[in-house]
């Protein structure tokens, strides 16, 4: 799949066109949940998704996510950016709702977010449900 976007912006899901360099750059030195990151483990996190969606702009990655899933009962999607001087154009959205609307189809779609309940929230994310629990083994 290989979509269009206003202003230039491309949305690609080719796993072989990620640029696991410029993914691994953001993760590690600018994404909360990732500080530090080794680059192998990018690499790896990036070649066993179940599909990953880059945001690309003449070329050069601007954003990324990626989705695991079972396929059947859940897909958690992950590692959703947008590089800082492209934000507040909507792309964001349009890479999780491509991520979603033509990904997986569980029963259910999960996230961790601590900044971002808006951006999710126009998607159709909401809170967990009484039935869900998280386990954090190393903190």
């Amino acid at each position: 799949m290989r979509r269009a976007l206003p202003g230039g912006f491309e949305l690609d899901d080719e796993v072989e066109r990620v640029d696991v360099v410029a993914v691994h750059a953001f993760l590690s030195t600018d994404a909360y949940w990732a500080l530090g990151r080794p680059r192998a483990e990018v690499e790896r996190l990036v070649r066993g998704a179940t599909r990953v969606v880059g945001l690309y702009r003449e070329g050069r990655q601007v954003g990324f996510c990626r989705v695991v899933s079972d396929g059947a009962s859940f897909a958690y999607l992950a590692d959703v950016y947008v590089l800082e001087e492209f934000r507040g154009r909507g792309l964001g959205v349009a890479l999780v709702r491509e991520a979603v609307e033509r990904g997986p189809r569980p029963r259910s779609w999960l996230l961790h977010t601590r900044d971002a309940q808006g951006l999710y929230g126009k998607l159709g994310f909401g809170p967990p449900s009484e039935r869900l629990m998280e386990l954090r083994p190393n903190g």
